[in-house]
């Protein structure tokens, strides 16, 4: 691999983990939904994808047709653009909270469910709010102390998770909770991705600008 495409490759990759890292840094849990979740994941992956599947099946006849490889390079990226935004619309809704345990959110959520709705309940590790047409369960991933808000059922409400988005994001502001070591991991690593990409970059000058032009068949 030459220095051009190992920064495609991992520079998106560097600053999703740098991005998680300071969000495991922080003194408060913080909650996002399923959307922006799935289109972060999508950034941090969309060089691998540039330098896997679509330079390798990167369609030569359009290049001769449109006169310019950029222009192609273009299409490919809005198409993967589509895709991921196909998936997000056809994606049931759900909340995913960061640097947070099962322990320590539960009876926040508890608390904030029977404060919104009066005929809430749970049932082992799920949740319904009838008025709100909310059905879930809670899914922990201890290594990052992240816990996933998933749908249950097929019937959902997009307004009623909306409102539980709002109000669990209010509530956990005033929730501290002590870092998580693993940001700095993520933060250390990230920066060692970027530093490693540009000395390289910066090392063989020559090397980057020919695997540049060929890429882009400049």
């Amino acid at each position: 691999m030459d220095p051009f495409r190992f920064i495609i490759a991992l520079g998106p990759l560097a600053i999703y983990l740098m991005l998680l890292g300071y969000v495991n840094l922080r003194r408060s849990p913080l909650v996002t939904t399923g959307t922006r979740d799935t289109a972060l994941l999508a950034f941090a992956v969309v060089g691998l994808v540039i330098v896997g599947p679509l330079e390798l099946f990167m369609p030569q006849e359009a290049i001769v047709r449109f006169r310019s490889a950029s222009i192609v390079w273009a299409l490919l990226l809005g198409f993967y653009s589509l895709c991921v935004t196909l998936f997000i619309l056809l994606s049931r809704p759900r909340l995913v909270v960061y640097n947070v345990t099962p322990d320590h959110l539960r009876p926040i959520l508890a608390d904030l469910a029977a404060r919104m709705d009066e005929s809430a309940r749970w049932a082992g590790d799920s949740l319904v709010m009838p008025q709100y047409g909310v059905r879930l369960h809670l899914e922990a991933f201890a290594p990052t102390r992240t816990v996933t808000l998933k749908p249950n059922g097929i019937e959902q409400s997009i307004s009623g998770w909306q409102r539980l988005d709002t109000e669990l994001s209010q509530v956990l502001r005033d929730a501290p909770v002590s870092p998580n070591p693993l940001g700095y991991v993520q933060i250390t690593a990230g920066l060692l991705i970027l530093s490693a990409a540009l000395g390289w970059m910066c090392w063989q000058p020559e090397l980057f600008e020919q695997a540049m032009s060929q890429m882009l068949r400049l």
